[in-house]
């Protein structure tokens, strides 16, 4: 980016929560497990109505594509945030979707419900238009709210893509009345720098930032209306993403802070995963890869399953994405309020899951109720429990001695007059745990054998709830090969 030379955030983005708005009806909603935290750092919001270049100028000041960028209306749907730094200081960064002020449909209305949402929480706002479109009247509806607002504007003239003096289309933005616009360039990244300058010269002092470390990133996926965002919001104790009986709502994957009793952690909504037959909309396509790559980065999954509907095929691939990637996982039964109970039921229900999950028999199962809160804190126990499991580290010495122990009792196989002999284990790597034996033979190393010494492992070391990871190598074979 020519004009924004700060170095891109190393590591992922962290999402922000922002407490609710005086106004907001949802305060009823905040349960006794959860209470919105407010952000010590300055938040820069950025509103426009749709297709100005919102999502592609978040990007280019983040330092790289965390938002959807396509050439129709109403991509981005949620507030996503990011954290960047500008002349010395980090700001949370908000992108928002399109506000369209007179329009009555169900996600527009929902969308400008949220870009207001950002409004009251940011100190700071950035309005983008597009020069080439000129000054519209739903610019001037937006620019009259953000007045209303009574937070600091900062005015950016986007696609101003030539070098040189603007357009003379650019003039047109002073009747807006929000001071001097700035000409900037999203896709090449002029004008950038002039509009980060104006920014920081609006924040409020700093007042004692510090950085957040230490947190949970659970990744929670799932078909589409499982109840995802429904869970989220619930968390978060406010409106965070959009809910709708509509698939393909979601469309990014969207990070939310959650500081509570429990820890620190990071949730990241993601869009529903429908079979590939059925992904054959562009946009669902790239949600679908965000969801994927939100999987990558989490360090706990929370694979959402619908109560009413049952486990279903795409369920075991969702969650098989998850086993894949080596993640830890938690199966949440969610919409449990809706079911008729008997004695059994639960333990009946499990019964099934445990089977259909027989790939991924770890992972613990939670039933719980987005829109009731029902066992929301027990869920994050299991959150809590399996991520500890999963980056615990055990030393040699002792995984020597339950190794020696465990074939020492069941003696390992033998094929044509020859015993395999196993010599020694380490572990390589934690989360997951790996770790690698090395033995005289890997071939007289059966299946079967391989998955008794793994549970004598679990059962020794408290591995019980996480994915582990068993190598076996010859001796004078490196254990990096």
């Amino acid at each position: 980016m020519p004009d924004c030379n700060s170095p891109p955030v190393e590591g992922c983005p962290k999402g922000g929560v922002v407490p609710p708005a005086q106004n907001s009806n949802n305060n009823s909603q905040l349960t006794p497990f959860t209470e919105a935290i407010k952000i010590s750092k300055a938040i820069v919001a950025i509103i426009g109505r749709p297709n100005v270049g919102k999502s592609a100028l978040f990007n280019r000041i983040a330092g790289r594509r965390l938002s959807i960028v396509e050439d129709s209306p109403g991509v981005t749907r949620d507030r996503l945030y990011a954290e960047f730094e500008w002349r010395g200081r980090s700001c949370m960064l908000v992108d928002t979707g399109g506000i369209e002020p007179h329009s009555d449909d169900v996600i527009l209305s929902q969308m400008r419900r949220q870009a207001q949402l950002a409004i009251e929480a940011a100190d700071a706002v950035i309005l983008v238009t597009d020069v080439r479109a000129g000054l519209t009247a739903d610019d001037e509806d937006v620019a009259r709210m953000l007045r209303r607002s009574g937070r600091p504007v900062v005015l950016c003239v986007n696609k101003c893509d030539s070098l040189g003096d603007p357009p003379p289309e650019f003039y047109e933005f002073y009747n807006l009345g929000l001071g001097e616009p700035i000409p900037a360039s999203s896709l090449h990244g002029q004008g950038t720098g002039d509009l980060l300058d104006a920014v920081f010269e609006s924040l409020p002092p700093e007042e004692g930032e510090s950085e957040d470390g230490g947190r949970i990133r659970v990744a929670v996926t799932g078909k589409p209306n499982v109840g995802k965002s429904s869970l989220v919001n619930k968390i978060c104790g406010e409106e965070r993403t959009i809910v709708s009986d509509i698939p393909g709502t979601t469309r990014d994957a969207v990070d939310q802070d959650i500081d509570n009793d429990f820890g620190n952690y990071t949730f990241i909504d993601t869009a529903g995963i429908r079979r590939k037959s059925k992904v054959d909309d562009k946009i669902e396509k790239y949600s679908v890869l965000r969801a994927f790559m939100a999987v990558e980065r989490a360090d706990v999954c929370l694979i959402l399953i619908d109560a009413e509907e049952g486990f279903t095929e795409q369920d075991s691939k969702v969650a098989g994405y998850a086993h894949n990637a080596g993640k830890p996982s938690v199966i949440a039964v969610n919409k449990w309020d809706l079911i008729e109970k008997e004695t059994n039921t639960m333990r009946d229900f499990q019964s099934i899951l445990e089977f259909s999950f027989s790939f991924m028999s770890y992972a613990p199962i939670v039933f719980i109720s987005a829109k009731t809160g029902q066992r929301i804190d027990r869920l994050f126990e299991t959150i809590n429990r399996v991520h500890e499991q999963n980056k615990r580290r055990i030393a040699t010495g002792k995984l020597n001695e339950v190794l020696a122990d465990a074939s020492a009792r069941v003696q390992p196989p033998s094929d044509k007059g020859r015993r395999l002999k196993l010599y020694y284990m380490t572990q390589i790597s934690a989360a997951p745990p790996t770790f690698v034996i090395f033995v005289n033979n890997k071939e007289l190393f059966h299946f079967s054998y391989r998955r008794y010494i793994e549970k004598q492992i679990r059962e020794a070391f408290g591995l019980k709830e996480v994915p582990v990871r068993m190598l076996v190598r010859e001796r004078g074979e490196s254990s990096a090969n």
